[in-house]
């Protein structure tokens, strides 16, 4: 039997169409993504918590979820919007459809409505606060709800989705290695071999993609992750080579206790790498500021231009706040433009191994051609000694 359900925004603005997922209701930032594939590693990226997250690619669910490619220990996005939803799972590796995952993670689904419209909705006015139901409700009750909603802007998230212990990862060397894909009726999935984790470092888990663990422990790297809240003293305890900031949800400028931390860091001249909000926090560290976008950028084909060879890569983003260059003090330069609205991507501290990076090299899902970033990361901390 078909569920009703509803997408409404604070502008008034109401989407009927079927519930799929869970009996739910949640408010969140209405935002769009425009990956082709990858919706179960977008389920799982902590950097949507408080988000309901609109698909513009119109038919998701073809090929089910399965529990090895997810990005972190659970989903966070608020709720799920698609035009089409796959009446079939069609993949050797699913463990279970795309609304079972919704149901038993307790998030409402909508399908059936005009994402085309949705987005250019958000395009042109900017993301817009919503509410998103499978539940029986008003058009006026619900659109009350988005309104009502206080919004992402100087709220910390980043405490709602980090770890709460520090943990080695991967330990066994169990789940870092590249997957490879059977060949010949007979042959079975593995994953590649590993080098030896010659180089420890830590790694600040602000909402942590998994994949980014991964493809440091590829590279030869031993990360030790420690809670968004630890202090650079208790960082510099475990004796790392270097330090990485990771992603995460959220405000940056909410980010006070973090901003110190990664200050102290930085004026110990340890090499540190930063991704998406380790970028913004980053930003604030050096004494920059950071600023909301007005819709983001979400997907996997975002051009970014490097403003010394002038080589364009094609990134993964997922960011709704960036930092403004124009803060930034002269000792930071700046290297890599984003192509679609010339928002600066790179930032280099000029005389200390530090670089950080708006997007996403890890690509989980989206293109490669930013994962030589992590072998500069290494290369930074082995000229260093």
């Amino acid at each position: 039997m078909n569920r009703p359900a509803v997408i409404a925004l604070e502008d008034g603005s109401v989407f009927r169409g079927t519930a799929f997922g869970a009996t739910a209701e949640a408010c969140g930032e209405v935002c769009f993504n425009t990956s082709m594939t990858g919706y179960q590693e977008i389920l799982t990226d902590p950097s949507y918590k408080g988000q309901i997250v609109a698909m513009t690619y119109p038919l998701i669910g073809n090929y089910g979820v399965n529990t090895a490619d997810v990005e972190s220990w659970q989903p966070h996005v608020a709720g799920f919007i698609v035009r089409e939803l796959s009446p079939i799972v069609s993949n050797w590796r699913a463990d279970m459809s795309l609304p079972a995952y919704l149901e038993k993670n307790d998030i409402p689904g909508i399908q059936g409505i005009d994402t085309r419209a949705l987005t250019k909705k958000l395009r042109v006015r900017g993301a817009l606060n919503g509410f998103i139901s499978t539940k029986e409700i008003s058009d006026a009750d619900a659109i009350a709800r988005a309104k009502n909603w206080p919004g992402l802007v100087g709220v910390d998230y980043v405490k709602e989705v980090t770890h709460k212990k520090a943990f080695l990862w991967d330990e066994k060397d169990e789940q870092s290695g590249d997957f490879k894909l059977p060949i010949g009726n007979t042959a079975k999935a593995s994953l590649a071999a590993l080098p030896p984790a010659d180089i420890p470092i830590v790694a600040y888990d602000f909402g942590m993609k998994y994949n980014i663990l991964r493809r440091l422990r590829q590279l030869g790297f031993k990360p030790q992750v420690v809670p968004a809240t630890t202090p650079a003293a208790d960082a510099l305890k475990y004796k790392p080579a270097g330090i990485f900031l990771s992603n995460g949800p959220g405000d940056p400028a909410a980010l006070g206790y973090a901003v110190q931390s990664v200050s102290d860091l930085v004026k110990s001249g340890i090499p540190i790498f930063g991704i998406c909000l380790g970028h913004q926090i980053l930003g604030q560290a050096f004494g920059g500021k950071t600023f909301k976008l007005k819709f983001g950028h979400r997907g996997a084909n975002q051009p970014v231009k490097d403003l010394n060879s002038g080589k364009v890569e094609i990134t993964s983003q997922n960011n709704g706040f960036a930092v403004d260059a124009t803060t930034l003090p002269t000792e930071v330069q700046v290297d890599r433009n984003k192509l679609n609205d010339h928002n600066d991507e790179v930032m280099r501290q000029k005389t200390k191994p530090i670089f950080c990076v708006q997007y996403h090299p890890e690509a989980s899902p989206g293109p490669h051609d930013s994962t030589p970033l992590f072998t500069e990361f290494r290369q930074l901390i082995e000229k260093r000694g």
